[in-house]
């Protein structure tokens, strides 16, 4: 018998301008864990202003955000055409704000998967192993 998973909160699906065509997708799951509170929702909030860009991002297929808010995480489950709307993504002026702005003030972990195929059910399941394990 398992460890029961923790309620994980979730957005709706945001869907990006791109679309798959090499029977391909890149995954990338950041979760970060705050410190404090505050911190916490400051995040969270910059995520969701964020995501207002994503149907304008390019390279982007569409994105999940999600919370822990108990256990001070929250973080995205993005998928991409490839590699370089990805790369362009974390470089933008936007993005780069936030992590400067949140960088010491808590713990961020970031993994990337390649899938052969998008099926966003398991997409999500494997994020959810990701952001529910114990670290």
């Amino acid at each position: 018998m398992g460890t029961p998973r923790r309620r994980i909160l979730r957005s709706r699906w945001k869907s990006g301008p791109a679309i798959p065509l090499d029977d391909f997708v890149l995954v990338g799951v950041t979760d970060f864990t705050a410190h404090g509170y505050g911190q916490s929702v400051a995040v969270a909030l910059a995520g969701m202003r964020l995501r207002r860009t994503w149907p304008s991002t390019p390279g982007a297929v569409g994105m999940w955000l999600f919370a822990d808010p108990l256990r001070r995480r929250s973080g995205s489950v993005s998928v991409w055409a490839d590699e370089r709307g990805l790369k362009e993504f974390t470089g933008r002026p936007d993005h780069m704000r936030i992590v400067r702005a949140h960088r010491g003030r808590g713990e961020l972990r970031s993994v990337r998967r390649e899938f052969e195929e998008f099926d966003p059910d398991a997409v999500w399941a494997y994020a959810l192993d990701l952001i529910t394990e114990e670290r």
